[in-house]
């Protein structure tokens, strides 16, 4: 027996369904399936849980987690701390798989070593054209450097605490666990021998405006930098120093709702961002909010030339900055509080509530 864990937020329907299906007919029924939800808007989750209800050996999570920042680490993490097999794969939703690729996990099985799949990528047209596995033609091929897809023994995953919950937004996270585990001298293997696994095309809308979901405009980059740490450093145990594989207490996202006990209204100036930032440390069963709006361009021109006469001025930060420094503060220090977070860039405000239970 083994366990593949798909992880999802908001992705279309009909692509969430064609991967189910191709699990729905493997030749090898011998596995279990975890299916995480983390954030998905009210509205898709409820057709979402409709959908699930046509796959009964699916095992759902919902982590009702919307306007936080994605975070595939904890929602993998999360099936992990709940499986009871010997094997573990993380796949993805947007995937279609061979009626044979459970029968394969099965074949490369082993305590000593993980393997992750190379995968063919579908163009746009080929996946709106709703082929299967068996009928579409993908256009390219991953390479080494694509490290998702993975199978390993779940005793040694759990060994080293999971995937790395610093890793927020998309990337790195994969590559990650596998530098980690070469630091213990375990093998990782690239199967190429058959493409078993087909990616289904589709807008990367978290990139664009379209998305409501918290975006930092350098946490790639800070991931890439924070990977070759793990690598210079020799890491291989992480998430030391907080409890990993949490599920959301509903309860505590439920006061989020409620009227904050404290709420300030500020414009982006640095000195009061970071007093917020220092003030959150002091919070015990509070809830906080902050409104951040823009200041007009008539003070900041005031403010610019008050600083050019060598005057005492108000030092404002766009809103681009405040939005990088509050994200980067709850992904290293309030990553598993409840929180909502939103950035609306036509009225030029940054909304953000935290509970602190």
């Amino acid at each position: 027996m083994l366990t593949i864990v798909l992880t999802n937020r908001n992705r279309e329907l009909a692509i969430v369904k064609k991967c189910l299906d191709s699990l729905k007919q493997q030749s090898d029924k011998d596995f279990e399936l975890f299916l995480v939800d983390y954030g998905s808007n009210e509205n898709y989750l409820a057709d979402l849980k409709q959908l699930v209800q046509g796959y009964p050996k699916i095992k759902f999570i919902s982590c009702r987690v919307s306007l936080q920042l994605w975070n595939k680490s904890r929602a993998i993490n999360i099936a992990l701390k709940k499986c009871r097999t010997d094997f573990f794969f993380v796949g993805d939703i947007d995937m279609l798989f061979h009626t044979d690729f459970v029968k394969t996990l099965h074949q490369c099985k082993s305590t000593k070593t993980a393997t992750y799949f190379q995968v063919g990528f579908l163009s746009k047209e080929e996946t709106h054209q709703n082929k299967d596995f068996q009928n579409s033609s993908y256009s390219f091929l991953s390479q080494k450097e694509a490290t998702g897809m993975t199978l390993y023994p779940t005793d040694l995953l759990k060994e080293i605490n999971g995937y790395d919950e610093f890793y927020h937004g998309w990337g790195a996270e994969d590559t990650d666990v596998h530098i980690r585990l070469r630091n213990l001298d375990v093998e990782v293997k690239f199967y190429q021998e058959d493409i078993l696994l087909k990616h289904q095309w589709h807008p990367k809308n978290y990139r664009t405006h379209q998305s409501k979901d918290p975006f930092h405009f350098q946490l790639e980059k800070i991931n890439y930098s924070y990977i070759q740490l793990t690598q210079a450093l020799n890491k291989t145990t992480v998430n030391l120093n907080a409890p990993w594989g949490t599920v959301p207490d509903q309860n505590h996202y439920l006061k989020l709702s409620q009227n904050p006990d404290f709420l300030w209204e500020i414009s982006p100036v640095k000195s009061q961002i970071n007093a917020f930032m220092a003030q959150l440390n002091n919070s015990k069963d509070q809830i906080i909010s902050l409104i951040v709006k823009d200041a007009n361009s008539g003070e900041k021109n005031k403010q610019k030339l008050k600083k050019v006469l060598r005057k005492k001025a108000i030092d404002f930060l766009s809103l681009k900055e405040v939005n990088n420094i509050l994200l980067q503060e709850i992904v290293i220090h309030y990553r598993n509080l409840p929180y909502k977070y939103f950035f609306d860039t036509v009225k030029k405000e940054i909304h953000f509530t935290i509970y602190f239970p």
